[in-house]
């Protein structure tokens, strides 16, 4: 191919936050090596496809897509599938899609330069597929971050908690933690260049376990907090399991910490919490529930469901409506049960049908609606700050964050017009079940 063609390239990204800090990581490591990131499979001579294996049918959806993409290879395009769906079905994805050329899962991201010069010396087979004992995390000075304002920053890869419905394991290998000092010098580096809010990720990433031995999760929070020119830190996702109580104290004592705790609980029931192999109990997960409720400042919190888990009976499902009650839940991320490869979940007797996992689902998301409905009425008439993220020119309106991830849609005087990635006081004039409304404060 002419040179202009091999170092171009397209990425397209599916999945979680971790996912798309990894594509950035890509982008960053492909443009070190002397590619040319562009904005269409056309003008593309290198096409990534960065997947993730979490939702139901996640491998079918990643062949559909190749399969979209197949009438590209006589134009001489090459292909490549990164994530985990590529760490979870291997060599196999070449057996099912022969005109694909790289499969690397996220482990072996650290080895893309070789790869990269591996395809072009005209290998049509390279693959990236680390066991999942790697010790080494994916580290790079080429990142390319997607946002100006905001950015991620992985502390910790890979999970040992095996929960029996999750592959993350399986595909993300082992928990292996970055040092305090390296991420502090992200950090820094991102402050400099003008980032004021930075997200702390992992698949468990309150598991943190720095390899010097210098912090704890919670002392590493702090101290990504006291970075100057950092306004503001987030972190996701946290395990219950792992979940201390100086992660609350933390956030109260450090102000750039945010007001929010996402916190999946996966089901109020005790008897299918041992059956995910979640490793607490209701009563466990509700004290540290009550840790965040005691905090001296309001922290939202938010979590995820999972229904008709196998052998799911009626009263477990109704254990968690009571939960969402006790709780009451700022937000709630809610999904049916499906069954994963390699899980021990998918030797379970799958016996709920997909229509009663539809209607506990939709039980789940009306009595949450109900709850955040309220709940949000609750900061109509406070004053509260918003990172701005951007406006909406139909609507007349501007996109703000507040500290606690709620999203509040404002207006402002015309000489008044703010910049994204600003900091400014909104007062609240309005509420729905999802999102606030009101006014920039003169």
């Amino acid at each position: 191919m002419p040179q202009s063609v091999e170092k171009t390239f397209f990425i397209e990204t599916f999945g979680c936050q971790m996912n798309v800090h990894d594509s950035e990581k890509v982008i960053g490591t492909l443009i070190g090596e002397g590619y040319r990131q562009v904005q269409s499979v056309e003008e593309a001579g290198l096409i990534l496809y960065n997947t993730c294996s979490i939702r139901d049918k996640a491998e079918q959806k990643v062949f559909h897509r190749l399969n979209d993409f197949k009438k590209f290879q006589k134009q001489g395009k090459r292909f490549g599938v990164l994530g985990c769906v590529a760490q979870q079905e291997g060599e196999k994805i070449f057996e099912r899609a022969p005109y694909v050329s790289l499969v690397a899962g996220s482990a072996s991201y650290r080895n893309l330069p070789q790869m990269l010069a591996q395809l072009e010396a005209g290998n049509s087979r390279v693959t990236g597929l680390d066991d999942r004992q790697t010790d080494e995390t994916f580290e790079t000075e080429f990142t390319a971050r997607s946002n100006p304002h905001r950015g991620y920053i992985t502390i910790i890869e890979g999970c040992d908690k095996f929960c029996s419905y999750c592959i993350v394991p399986y595909t993300r290998g082992k928990e292996r933690s970055r040092t305090s000092d390296s991420v502090l010098a992200e950090a820094r580096r991102m402050a400099d260049a003008g980032y004021s809010e930075i997200q702390l990720l992992g698949q468990n990433v309150n598991s943190y376990m720095d390899s010097s031995g210098k912090k704890s999760f919670a002392g590493l929070l702090a101290a990504v907090g006291e970075v100057p020119g950092i306004r503001r830190v987030r972190f996701t996702t946290s395990h219950p399991r792992d979940f201390t109580r100086d992660i609350v104290e933390a956030i109260d004592s450090v102000p750039a910490l945010c007001d929010h705790v996402h916190l999946p609980v996966q089901s109020g029931s005790s008897r299918t919490l041992k059956a995910m192999m979640r490793l607490y109990t209701r009563e466990e997960y509700l004290e540290r529930i009550s840790w965040i409720k005691a905090a001296r400042r309001p922290i939202s919190i938010t979590t995820d469901i999972i229904v008709g888990f196998p052998g799911e009976t009626n009263s477990d499902f109704e254990e968690t409506i009571t939960l969402l009650d006790e709780v009451g839940y700022d937000g709630v991320f809610a999904f049916k049960y499906s069954p994963r490869p390699h899980t021990p979940a998918i030797n379970m007797i799958d016996s709920i049908v997909d229509e009663e996992k539809s209607k506990r689902l939709a039980i789940v998301l009306d009595r949450q609606r109900e709850i955040q409905r309220v709940s949000y009425s609750k900061h109509v008439g406070s004053i509260v700050e918003v990172m701005v993220e951007g406006k909406n020119e139909a609507r007349g309106q501007w996109i703000g964050r507040t500290s606690q991830n709620k999203t509040l849609n404002f207006t402002a005087a015309a000489e008044s017009s703010p910049a994204a990635g600003s900091y400014h006081p909104i007062k609240v004039t309005g509420s729905f079940p999802n999102s606030l409304v009101g006014e920039l404060v003169a």
